[in-house]
């Protein structure tokens, strides 16, 4: 009976996250498909095609990226945000998820993002970051005195963190990108590392 307990346990491990990945890009395309063609149905009538809606979804994004690129497009999207910018509520939302958005942006702040270290003098605890920002000319005069940055603590299993403001000496930067460092964060490190890399083979894995 244990080792009937112990393959189910260790079949659901393994089924549990590809069942997950395939159900949320199952529901990610149905969604896309169905916006899409809510949008194509005037012009289609009852004619389609599955896939076609993702087709026109994907072809929709990139001619929006490729409009955007354009100095004149810029400039009356700027207009077009002037109401999400300027209304107290939408405001904060609508500048916080921009903000986050172009973090991870490929023409973001990329001398900015970095995934570090964190270090306080006098303990032994290191805690992995991501350095939001170094310059602080638009805050309060006297707010941080000295050199610092800031540096954002993401936490497991849930979105959410804490952003500290520490000096530039606390941190050291390690070779791993954004993308991995929110990855990991997100299942607490848990990821065991690839075959024939060791134990101690990165000392990225706090």
């Amino acid at each position: 009976m244990k080792s009937l307990y112990k393959y189910f346990f260790r079949g659901l491990i393994t089924i549990l996250p590809v069942a997950l990945t395939l159900y949320l890009l199952y529901l990610f395309l149905n969604w896309t498909e169905t916006a899409a063609l809510w949008v194509l149905r005037p012009l289609i009538g009852s004619f389609y095609v599955p896939g076609l809606g993702l087709l026109f979804g994907i072809l929709g994004i990139l001619a929006i990226g490729y409009l955007v690129s354009k100095p004149g497009v810029r400039k009356l999207l700027s207009f077009a945000e002037l109401p999400f910018t300027n209304l107290p509520v939408v405001k904060s939302i609508y500048s916080s998820l921009k903000s986050f958005a172009d973090y991870f942006s490929p023409t973001g702040k990329q001398g900015e993002q970095s995934v570090v270290i964190l270090r306080m003098p006098g303990h032994a605890l290191e805690i992995v970051g991501l350095i939001t920002r170094r310059s602080f000319a638009d805050l309060p005069p006297g707010f941080l005195p000295g050199e610092r940055v800031a540096v954002y603590l993401p936490m497991g299993y849930m979105i959410g963190g804490y952003t500290v403001f520490v000096p530039t000496d606390w941190v050291q930067p390690i070779a791993m990108s954004v993308e991995e460092a929110m990855r990991s964060s997100l299942i607490a490190w848990m990821a065991r590392p690839a075959a024939g890399t060791g134990d101690g083979g990165s000392g990225a894995a706090r």
